[in-house]
């Protein structure tokens, strides 16, 4: 049996737009994919297997997202501090 795949990215957009009314950062993009992950029933050994690499990747992907979200708050810090010592 095959997976149907239009039906699983309407799902997965249709998840993506229940926030439309904010503005939807990488993390809730992240998530939503983990959710979409999550409802995969694999049937095959294969199957199995490539959801478990896709889950693992998603889980790097989270990890270095968090890691480049904390650097770009220290970045902006640093712009803020070297702004305030211009104007003074």
């Amino acid at each position: 049996m095959s997976i149907d795949l239009s039906s699983l990215t309407r799902k997965f957009l249709y998840s993506i737009q229940e926030g439309k009314g904010e503005d939807l950062g990488v993390r809730e993009y992240l998530q939503a994919l983990g959710e979409t992950l999550n409802s995969f029933n694999p049937r095959t050994l294969t199957e199995q297997r490539r959801l478990a690499v896709a889950k693992q990747q998603l889980k790097e992907v989270k990890r270095h997202t968090r890691r480049l979200q904390e650097r770009v708050a220290i970045l902006e810090e640093q712009v803020s501090v070297l702004e305030e010592n211009k104007e003074s």
